[in-house]
């Protein structure tokens, strides 16, 4: 009879000891996640949609938008480094560094082979129990993005256009989906 194998719980500081490899290195729930360098489209996709929302956040002047790796932690023991995300701006406490970032108003994974299991779980779990109001999986290959909000056991799977405000009161930022994959990716 084997004996099960123990599975070793990482720490922050032991994956920020790590030494620059190239690759993307997440901790969630003490579980060390390695993603290889997105392939092409990922990139090419997500340059589009930070070049369509960006304009829309900073106009809003209470929110920041960053699509590159930082070191981020909500208050566990933890290092996120979401594809794209946006947080709110705190007059009282500028952004200096990556802990300054306590909270966020969206985070959004688009799907790679590598991180499909990942991003539709164990991130979606840590930011949904984070409260993170609205997570977003951008499926490349069905063209669609699953809206997935605190609460919610099933997510919302937009194909065509749909809003997203960066606060409740806000006008809303009209997301054209079809032209955005078309744009990014060609026609299918």
């Amino acid at each position: 009879m084997a004996m099960p194998r123990m599975v070793e719980q990482w720490t922050r500081t032991q994956v920020l000891a790590l030494p620059d490899d190239g690759l993307r290195h997440e901790l969630i729930d003490g579980v060390h996640i390695v993603s290889p360098v997105p392939r092409f489209r990922h990139q090419q996709f997500l340059l589009s949609l930070t070049l369509l929302m960006s304009p829309y956040v900073k106009g809003s002047g209470v929110a920041g938008l960053l699509s590159l790796p930082g070191d981020l932690a909500l208050g566990e023991d933890e290092v996120l480094q979401p594809d794209l995300y946006v947080w709110p701006l705190s007059d009282d406490r500028p952004v200096r560094e990556w802990h300054d970032i306590t909270a966020l108003l969206l985070v959004v994974e688009v799907l790679s082979p590598s991180t499909a299991r990942y991003d539709r779980g164990l991130k979606r779990r840590r930011y949904q129990r984070a409260g993170v109001p609205e997570y977003w999986i951008v499926d490349l290959d069905a063209r669609v993005v699953e809206r997935w909000r605190p609460a919610d056991e099933r997510p919302e799977v937009a194909d065509g256009t749909f809003a997203w405000r960066v606060t409740p009161d806000s006008a809303p930022l009209a997301i054209d989906l079809p032209a955005l994959f078309a744009e990014t990716l060609g026609t299918p």
